[in-house]
């Protein structure tokens, strides 16, 4: 799915996460807002969602390996597919962690500027010793976190304790949980905190880029 206009700056490469496919409405808010701020958004799927498409049968991820290659592939996809403009990937919770494994690895062959991660899964919840954070150490490329400030996959207040590279810059939704919905009594709606990751990641992409 793409979104956006065909002169924009550059293009969001984005993948969805564990359980919801490259049209929920998170995703759908993201891609839209991004592309209203004139950024080129591309979403996919991963194989297991596609086979959920074709089957109506519900499939568990596919191993880390077939999601590292199916990313790979995407970005291949991009760089070779179109007009030449500068490519960022991330993703939705576990679509993010995937962009960020292959990070640098993209920096260095495919010229993959950044990488932006929406609710990052930094433990399975309930897990906080059981961490998906020693490659975030050591990432050389420039990289944004935006996390619920509740999010049972990393709260703030762990989160910051945590050790990340100097290339990873943390935003925080206010209230939100994994996909950023607030608390009612915040005040906030989550059309409210899905906006502010627009604006957040516009952004970032903005200052990556120097636009």
């Amino acid at each position: 799915m793409i979104d956006g206009p065909e002169s924009a700056p550059a293009t969001v490469l984005l993948a969805h996460g564990a359980g919801a496919a490259m049209d929920s409405p998170f995703m759908a808010a993201i891609a839209s807002g991004l592309a209203h701020c004139g950024w080129r958004v591309v979403r996919f799927e991963f194989p297991y969602m596609v086979r959920m498409r074709e089957t109506g049968r519900r499939h568990g991820p596919d191993r880390m390996p077939v999601l590292l290659e199916a990313f790979r592939q995407q970005v291949q996809l991009e760089k070779t597919g179109g007009p030449k403009r500068p490519l960022v990937i991330g993703g939705k919770s576990m679509g993010g962690r995937v962009a960020s494994l292959l990070l640098d690895d993209l920096s260095a062959s495919d010229g993959v500027r950044g990488c932006l991660c929406l609710g990052y899964p930094f433990h399975p919840p309930g897990k906080p010793l059981q961490l998906r954070t020693e490659h975030l150490a050591g990432l050389q490329t420039p990289t944004l976190i935006l996390q619920g400030e509740r999010d049972t996959f990393g709260r703030r207040e762990d989160v910051e304790t945590y050790r990340l590279s100097p290339q990873v810059q943390l935003g925080w939704i206010p209230s939100g949980d994994h996909s950023f919905k607030p608390t009612r009594s915040s005040g906030l709606s989550e059309a409210e905190n899905w906006a502010a990751a627009v604006t957040l990641s516009d952004q970032f992409l903005r200052e990556l880029l120097s636009c």
